[in-house]
């Protein structure tokens, strides 16, 4: 509990930072909703008659405190300048989407960066030691765009077996057209894994506990597992940063895949000057950002439980 409370107190200063800086960095960018919304052949008065029953005649520090008073009392992020919809409910409509591809993005990666990283150490030196490590590093190296064009072009144009775009509505459509996006993805976030989790089962390979294990006549799929375990810490912390950084950075692949989800929705509502979409979109992701990174340092703990202590 103690090192569960540190770790709370830790991430409470990020989600402030993270608030504080989009309301603040929204208010310098140029562009007036009030005349966006009315368009070119509205008179002034009429946009100031509209920023004054939006709120935003008012001082910064004004829209500020009554942003975050309805944020903390009433659990009210807003309301759509463009849409006019509650800013929850527009969110929550495509948060649904965004966290499924996360979710799925890191299923991928862990079938692939596992069994590559395991082949890579237990080979050694040899071919498909070089093989893993220069192929995944490939991928790497290509934009995630292009990557995607390729899956579209192979999977969905030639041999027909995924859908190209959307999300399909029939039974089953939607996990077969998040496949091509969450490999994607994947084929981004696993060559850092797997040159970290090799690194770390070699180390862990010549520990002097594996020698005993092996002298114990131990199986090799315990041995494995307690392998497993102990070069899995460090791994474990880099997927949380890629999970982190990937919950904010599905614009592109939503772009190439025509995916209305989080990415989406926050582009088209930081280019219509939508206030109060943006803060709620970003306040949802610093929350899910803690929410991983707690997760991450649970899981961590678990693997090794005198990382309490630290």
């Amino acid at each position: 509990m103690r090192w569960l409370g540190r770790t709370l107190l830790s991430v409470v200063p990020v989600v402030v930072g993270v608030v504080l800086c989009v309301f603040l960095l929204l208010r310098i960018v140029p562009g007036d909703p009030a005349a966006m919304i009315l368009g070119d052949q509205a008179t002034q008065a009429s946009i100031d008659a509209l920023r004054q029953q939006m709120g935003l005649d008012q001082p910064l520090g004004r829209q500020l405190w009554d942003w975050l008073v309805a944020v903390f009392t009433r659990g009210d992020v807003g309301t759509s300048l463009v849409t006019g919809q509650p800013v929850l409910a527009l969110v929550g409509s495509r948060a649904g989407i965004t966290a499924a591809l996360v979710a799925l993005s890191v299923v991928f990666t862990v079938l692939f960066a596992v069994p590559l990283a395991l082949a890579a150490a237990t080979h050694a030196g040899g071919p498909i030691d070089h093989l893993v490590r220069v192929v995944p590093t490939v991928g790497m190296a290509m934009p995630a765009f292009w990557v995607g064009l390729i899956l579209i072009l192979v999977f969905g144009v030639n041999l027909h077996w995924l859908p190209v775009g959307g999300i399909g509505t029939g039974p089953g459509e939607p996990l077969r057209s998040l496949i091509l996006p969450s490999l994607t993805v994947a084929l981004g976030m696993s060559p850092p894994l797997v040159r970290s989790l090799r690194e770390q089962l070699l180390e862990v390979l010549d520990a002097d506990f594996v020698v005993t294990l092996r002298a114990a006549r131990l199986p090799r799929r315990r041995i494995a597992t307690h392998v497993l375990r102990n070069a899995a810490v460090s791994t474990v912390s880099l997927l949380g940063l890629n999970v982190a950084y990937l919950i904010g950075g599905t614009l592109v692949i939503e772009k190439v895949f025509a995916i209305n989800g989080l990415g989406a929705l926050l582009f088209s509502s930081i280019s219509s000057r939508d206030f109060p979409v943006v803060q709620g979109i970003a306040l949802v992701l610093a929350l899910s950002v803690v929410l991983v990174t707690l997760l991450t340092d649970a899981i961590v703990v678990a693997l090794d439980p005198r990382l309490r202590a630290t």
